[in-house]
């Protein structure tokens, strides 16, 4: 029986954490003692972990402070992310942590993978296909690109350097019609806008914005753990049923000519960590430096076998290994549940 491990999970409020914290209590091997820690007191992962604690958001200058402290207090072993917004603060003050693993990539690769426009530009440089882009702020611009995107015959889209989930996607139609969609549209869908609305209500708002290509087709991850930019363990899949920006339904895949894009992307970053690369048909559209959902099996624990690399306990032969164990059939649905208690 292997010693007990400490994990520290931060962002413990996030979609995925049910799943993740069961895989890693249940690993088959050793005892796992959780401290989990979240901006807000009502996170799931009070309830599921050992220890819980309230911390700063991630764009705190404290939070890698306040993440310290409890890792030291709690005797924490490995520190894993779960939020985009938790890794710069993490990865800035790594050295830090002394011996206390965090499993996080370079400053550099983390902020490379978090703007957009890099992202598309990383892919151009390397040959991996990406939306044809164009990086525009003002409404001059916004109508400049348009054009030349193929806008008002093709429909384009837009969205924010910077963001997550879907927040600030907009598809751009010249067909579009807001009375329309304002007497059919559920609530919660998103609207398209026409080229002039687009640059009327985001050029000139502080933000820089990427207008591209409409990407279309089935969407894909490739999830994986790499070490100086080689994956070490991956796998690719399809992300489908969303609802509120998050796929609810997945199907593990065999695709060498993902995992190819994918390890050039992360040869190109350096990447050490946890990541998730994002394509809709067969462009890369985005790069998460973190850890995503998992397709678990009973033989295939990928975020447990990762840490135990990151903490020196396999090789990473053996680590490669594993990917033999991923199976093309598995399948993962996601649903809603609900836990109570009395204060």
């Amino acid at each position: 029986m292997l010693e007990p491990l400490t994990i520290l999970i931060t962002a413990v409020g996030c979609p995925g954490t049910v799943a993740l914290l069961r895989s890693l209590r249940e690993n088959g091997e050793r005892e796992v003692r959780l401290v989990g820690v979240d901006m807000n007191e009502q996170a799931i992962g009070r309830h599921l972990c050992d220890v819980f604690a309230t911390v700063p958001a991630g764009s705190d200058p404290g939070f890698a402070g306040a993440i310290l402290d409890i890792s030291r207090r709690e005797g924490v072993d490995v520190v894993l992310p779960q939020s985009s917004h938790t890794l710069e603060g993490l990865a800035i003050e790594k050295e830090s942590f002394g011996d206390i693993v965090v499993v996080v990539a370079s400053i550099e690769a983390i902020r490379r993978s978090n703007d957009k426009a890099e992202t598309l530009a990383l892919c151009d440089k390397i040959g991996v296909r990406a939306p044809v882009w164009r990086q525009v702020g003002t409404p001059e611009e916004f109508m400049k690109a348009g054009p030349e995107l193929g806008y008002p015959e093709r429909e384009i889209c837009m969205k924010p350097l910077f963001s997550s989930g879907t927040r600030g996607f907009r598809v751009i139609s010249a067909t579009a019609d807001r009375r329309k969609q304002l007497l059919e549209n559920r609530p919660g869908m998103t609207e398209a806008l026409r080229l002039e609305e687009a640059a009327d209500l985001a050029g000139g708002s502080g933000v820089e914005w990427l207008l591209m290509e409409l990407a279309t087709g089935r969407e894909h991850t490739i999830d994986g753990y790499a070490e100086h930019g080689e994956i070490l363990l991956g796998y690719p899949k399809t992300r489908e049923a969303m609802r509120a920006g998050l796929a609810m339904y997945f199907e593990t895949l065999d695709s060498p000519a993902l995992m190819e894009a994918g390890a050039k992307i992360i040869r190109e970053l350096d990447f050490d960590g946890f990541f998730s690369v994002n394509l809709v048909g067969d462009c890369v559209i985005e790069i998460n430096p973190r850890i995503s959902t998992v397709p678990y099996q009973e033989d295939f624990n990928y975020p447990y076998l990762a840490l135990k690399r990151a903490i020196g306990e396999l090789s990473a032969d053996k680590l490669r290994a594993y990917s033999t164990r991923v199976r093309p059939s598995r399948r993962t649905l996601r649903y809603f549940d609900q836990l109570g208690w009395d204060e």
